[in-house]
């Protein structure tokens, strides 16, 4: 009799042990770490996203904003978190596949969780309404003509919007002094304060003071054009398509999160999406949908750290 409730006690103690299920999950609150300030585009987009996330998860979800370092700040802290779900991160590429090579930090794209991406949108170089350009050959060719005259803001060293602007500049012979701040938000704020001379950041921010006549943006990163901005010219338009960088965003969760709780958010991303109202915000920010999830995530983080890596060399800029 004794072995017998000796043995109920091990199997109930056991049971109480085991972890929760998938099934059960989400039963608490969940904290997303948004690794950039309040108000840059990453900052925008994983709030309205939240909104329709929150519906599909029927569970509330906290921002937290830790911005730093080019956002190695907050996906460290991500990195020491438990992988049980309810501390995710909305981030975009940049501190996932630059930064890694340009600053010591305690994580790579093979230490986190891919869970799915969900939109991408080029990078802008937007100028005061009295620049001498109008249109992005002209903002090139006046960046030429005064070598070192002219500051542009962006995301620090290992930022992909540096990356982005430095690979225009190296094949147009521009020298431009680069000024580092902790995201587009800040970035912003200075270019309107008359800190930098161009703002280099996500096209989301910034619309606003374009509609206002408070900006006027004449370059983007991607190869093709942007509706959004429909004075900036791509790449492509330029006779430099092979110089696209663009940026976009995804969430990630700590090493080793459950498959079956990484499926349920994938999932639920994946729906509130769907929502039109959601649709019709990316399209007036000048982002598209783009749904990569799991392992096909993960090759994507592969590649492009590669790429990065090798383009970082070349230009000089990649860490010992």
């Amino acid at each position: 009799m004794k072995t017998l409730q000796l043995t109920s006690l091990i199997a109930l103690s056991a049971l109480t042990a085991m972890p929760v299920m998938a099934d059960d999950y989400p039963n608490r609150p969940i904290e997303i770490v948004v690794p950039a300030p309040a108000g840059g585009g990453t900052d925008n987009v994983a709030r309205m996203l939240n909104q329709y996330l929150q519906e599909e998860l029927g569970e509330s979800l906290a921002v937290l904003n830790v911005a730093g370092g080019g956002g190695a700040i907050g996906v460290n802290q991500i990195a020491r978190a438990r992988p049980d779900g309810y501390t995710l991160l909305s981030t975009w590429n940049s501190p996932i596949t630059t930064v890694p090579h340009m600053q010591r930090v305690q994580y790579s794209y093979e230490t986190l969780t891919p869970i799915i991406s969900t939109s991408q949108s080029a990078y802008t170089m937007c100028v005061a309404p009295d620049f001498p350009a109008e249109t992005g050959e002209e903002f090139l060719a006046e960046l030429q003509s005064n070598p070192g005259q002219y500051t542009y803001g962006n995301d620090g060293v290992g930022g992909t919007m540096r990356l982005a602007a430095e690979r225009i500049f190296e094949a147009y012979d521009i020298e431009a002094r680069p000024i580092p701040f902790g995201g587009a938000g800040e970035t912003l704020q200075n270019f309107l304060g008359g800190h930098v001379d161009i703002y280099g950041g996500s096209i989301t921010p910034v619309l606003p003071y374009v509609e206002d006549g408070k900006a006027k943006c004449l370059l983007v990163t991607s190869a093709d054009d942007n509706e959004a901005l429909p004075q900036a010219s791509g790449l492509a338009a330029l006779g430099h398509p092979e110089l696209e960088t663009v940026l976009w965003r995804m969430m990630l969760a700590p090493e080793g999160m459950d498959e079956q709780r990484v499926n349920v958010i994938a999932d639920a991303v994946a729906k509130a999406v769907e929502h039109p109202e959601f649709q019709t915000f990316l399209a007036s920010q000048g982002e598209t949908l783009n749904l990569v999830r799991g392992e096909e995530l993960r090759e994507r983080l592969h590649q492009e750290t590669e790429a990065i890596g090798e383009t970082l060399e070349k230009l000089g800029l990649k860490k010992n």
